[in-house]
């Protein structure tokens, strides 16, 4: 089949042959777009978070009437706190509890106080001796806190020792000597006692595990704790953490968004808008993609009405239902291959922007490539139904109806 002929024919119908490529670029943009969104999203809630999830309790509640940040403030806040992972740790079911907090806070990890080396993003933990346990998290080397090294008040990463997980020290020390070394994390210098397994802020989307663990209690209004239950007793685990805590200390607050919950509970909590995205994301896709395919069925649909007696002659003069049928199928591959190029070009323009805007990552060429395989099967697959129709008039009938 020579394609020459076809761009010869394609040239008396350029408003439509532009409109549909339009139609097919600004569809690949946002598809390709789209695509990137929902992979991220789908990625970062399947991403492993590295703790053992099984058996694992959240327990997020507030303290009635207490407020200020002054110290007799902060040591009533302590105290409460304590006698709350306490009264958690006697109860039957509850294998281990921690004082635990990541609030979203992040910071740069480097090896100098000058920053002029290597410097890495990492995500804060604050937890005391019994948070890796808790999560269980693996002890790759070194050790734990201990008790004497746990600080109370509020959250700065200003510890003179620290845990790191292990692809953090991997990163900052590639030699594998990471241990006993010192970092500086935002300017303020820390020991590494202990390595631990890889470590995920669920909501931070951090891909790399980069990850801290500051020896803090973190003394707020609002505490976390982290409970472990024993094998088989989560369920039972969760209704006695309620009732011992507010057995303890009545007038607690557990409002909505916050309370006693699995891992897996949160997990799907913190989860909701980002499948709320993807799905959104799935529909316009689907919109798209089937206005798109209708666009190319409808113009094709045009052109083999137009074409009848192009078609009969061609027939009479020997060619097969199998050229007349790839005669169209190669003009649409033509048509959609334009229109690709144009849309790949645009959808790098519209991630750049979403970049600048919303912080979103640099489009991947993986999502682009499937986009534009996409538009080349639908755009095939929409020509298919009226080039078969094309290939099926008999010359005679076509040659008259000229």
């Amino acid at each position: 089949m020579i394609v020459y002929p076809i761009i010869v024919a394609l040239r008396r119908h350029k408003a439509a042959v532009l409109l549909i490529v339009l139609q097919i670029a600004l569809t690949l943009t946002i598809v390709a777009n789209a695509f990137f969104i929902i992979g991220n999203n789908i990625e970062d809630m399947i991403r492993p978070t590295g703790v053992k999830e099984d058996g694992l309790i959240s327990v997020v509640q507030g303290f009635t009437g207490i407020a200020g940040d002054d110290a007799t403030v902060t040591e009533r806040l302590d105290a409460l706190e304590r006698a709350d992972l306490q009264a958690i740790r006697n109860l039957p079911d509850v294998q281990e509890v921690a004082a635990s907090a990541q609030d979203g806070d992040v910071g740069d990890i480097s090896l100098d106080q000058d920053r002029k080396g290597k410097i890495v993003h990492a995500d804060y933990f604050y937890g005391d001796e019994h948070l890796r346990s808790a999560l269980g998290v693996h002890l790759v080397a070194g050790r734990d806190f201990f008790a004497s090294e746990i600080r109370h008040g509020h959250a700065l990463p200003d510890a003179p020792i620290v845990l790191v997980s292990k692809p953090l020290a991997d990163q900052l020390f590639p030699t594998g000597n990471a241990l006993g070394q010192t970092l500086h994390q935002d300017g303020n210098i820390a020991t590494i006692v202990g390595i631990v397994g890889p470590l995920q802020a669920s909501w931070s989307g951090n891909p790399d595990y980069y990850a801290v663990i500051e020896p803090l209690r973190v003394d707020t209004s609002w505490p976390k704790y982290s409970a472990r239950a024993r094998a088989g007793r989560t369920t039972a685990a969760l209704h006695e953490i309620h009732k011992a805590l507010f057995e303890l200390n009545p007038m607690r607050e557990m409002p909505r968004g916050a309370g006693i919950y699995s891992f897996a509970e949160g997990q799907a909590r913190g989860s909701r808008d980002e499948r709320g995205i993807a799905v959104l994301m799935a529909v316009i896709c689907v919109i798209l993609l089937s206005v798109t395919g209708a666009g190319i069925l409808g113009l094709t649909s045009f052109w083999v009405g137009q074409r009848h007696r192009q078609i009969g002659v061609r027939r009479a003069l020997g060619a097969r239902k199998i050229d007349i049928l790839r005669y169209f199928q190669i003009e649409n591959l033509l048509i959609v291959g334009c229109g690709s190029i144009v849309g790949v070009l645009c959808a790098f323009g519209l991630n750049g922007w979403l970049m600048k805007r919303y912080e979103l990552m640099h489009l991947s060429l993986f999502y682009v490539a499937i986009s534009v395989l996409v538009m080349l099967v639908l755009g095939q697959a929409a020509v298919l139904v009226p080039a078969r129709r094309a290939s099926m008039v008999p010359p005679m009938v076509a040659a008259r109806a000229g």
